[in-house]
C-alpha cells in the first residue's frame, strides 16, 4: 500500500505556482483515480473550498477510496453552529455521491479557540459518533497552532506542511508527540507548491531573497544526479511516523512520475534547506512578496 494520498485541489481550480496545465478535466481526473488505485493509493484529500473538486470526484466515482474533506471557516454571523456544520457536511456528501467520509477536517482550526469552539467541536464529534465520519481532524499552517488546540481538544488526524524547507513539524517535536498520542499524521506541500520542482531559472524573482537556498538545492541535485521530485518525496517518506504524504498532480503523466519517484531508493543525505521565514514557507504569504 502506498503512503501517498492524492490531493485534488487541481480537480477544482488551477492550483500551484508551477501549474501550467490548468484545472484537471473530468476524463483526466477519472484516469488519474484509476491509476492511483492500481498503484495502491487509497486516500483522496479534498475540501469544500476547492472549487469544483468535490463535484468532480462525485462524477468520476470514488467508491474504493478513503475520502477526506475539509470544512471552510465558520461564518462570524452564524448562530446555529451545529446546523451549519451538518449543512456543510451534507452538501459534501451530496457532491461526492457518498453516505459518509473517512475524515472531516477543519480548514480553520483556530476557530476552535474562539467563542464558538466548543460548539464547533461538538458538532464534529456528533458526526463521528453517528458513524458518518470515521475521523475528525485539523489542517494547520504551523505546528505552533497545536500548542493551544491540543490542550483542549483531541483529534484523530492532523494535516500539516512538511518539506525540505519547512521542517517545523519535526524540529518542534510535534511529529513525535502526535504519533505518541495515536494521531494519524498527513503532511502536505512536499514540493512547496511546486517551487522546489522548478528549474532555478524559472523561480519567480520575488523569491530572490532566498537565492542562496535555491543555489544549494540545485547544486545538490546536479552533483547527486537525483531529480527534484525524487528528493522532495524521499524527505517526508523517510519519517515512519507520517501516515500519508498528500501530493497533487495535473495529469496522469505527472501522477505516474510521482508514483515512480516514491519507489526510488537512494542513500545520499538530503541537503539542509531548513528555513523558518514565514514569507517563504507559508504560500498564503506569497501574494504580498
Amino acid at each position: 500500500m502506498s503512503r501517498l494520498a492524492l490531493g485534488t485541489a487541481q480537480f477544482g481550480f488551477p492550483y500551484g505556482i508551477a501549474n501550467r496545465q490548468g484545472q484537471v478535466n473530468r476524463a483526466e481526473a477519472k484516469a488519474m483515480l484509476e491509476s492511483a488505485l492500481i498503484h495502491g493509493i487509497d486516500t483522496l484529500d479534498t475540501a469544500i473550498a476547492y472549487g469544483e473538486s468535490e463535484s468532480c470526484l462525485g462524477e468520476v466515482g470514488t467508491k474504493r477510496f478513503k475520502l477526506i474533506s475539509k470544512l471552510p471557516a465558520l461564518p462570524e454571523s452564524c448562530t446555529d453552529i451545529g446546523g451549519w456544520v451538518q449543512g456543510q457536511f451534507s452538501g459534501s456528501l451530496a457532491r461526492l455521491g457518498v453516505s459518509g467520509l473517512y475524515g472531516l477536517i477543519l480548514h480553520r482550526p483556530d476557530q476552535l479557540i474562539g467563542s464558538n469552539g466548543k460548539k464547533l467541536y461538538h458538532a464534529l464529534q456528533l458526526l463521528k459518533d453517528s458513524g458518518q465520519v470515521q475521523k475528525i481532524g485539523i489542517s494547520i499552517y504551523a505546528p505552533s497552532e497545536l500548542d493551544a488546540l491540543t490542550e483542549y481538544y483531541s483529534v484523530d488526524i492532523v494535516q500539516a506542511p512538511f518539506n525540505l524547507v519547512d521542517r517545523r513539524l519535526q524540529t518542534t517535536g510535534w511529529l513525535r508527540r502526535l504519533k505518541r498520542q495515536g494521531v494519524e499524521i498527513h503532511t502536505r506541500s512536499a514540493f512547496l507548491q511546486g517551487l522546489l520542482l522548478m528549474p532555478q531559472y524559472a523561480i519567480p524573482s520575488k523569491f530572490a531573497p532566498w537565492n542562496g537556498l535555491w543555489e544549494r538545492w540545485h547544486t545538490w541535485l546536479f552533483e547527486h544526479n537525483i531529480s527534484a521530485l525524487q528528493a522532495c518525496l524521499a524527505f517526508p517518506l523517510a519519517y515512519p511516523a507520517i501516515d500519508r504524504v498528500v501530493v497533487g498532480a495535473d495529469s496522469v503523466q505527472q501522477l505516474q512520475q510521482i508514483i515512480d519517484a516514491e519507489t526510488v531508493a537512494f542513500s545520499e543525505t538530503l541537503p539542509d534547506l531548513a528555513c523558518e521565514v514565514e514569507n517563504l514557507i507559508n504560500p498564503s504569504c506569497w501574494t504580498s512578496l
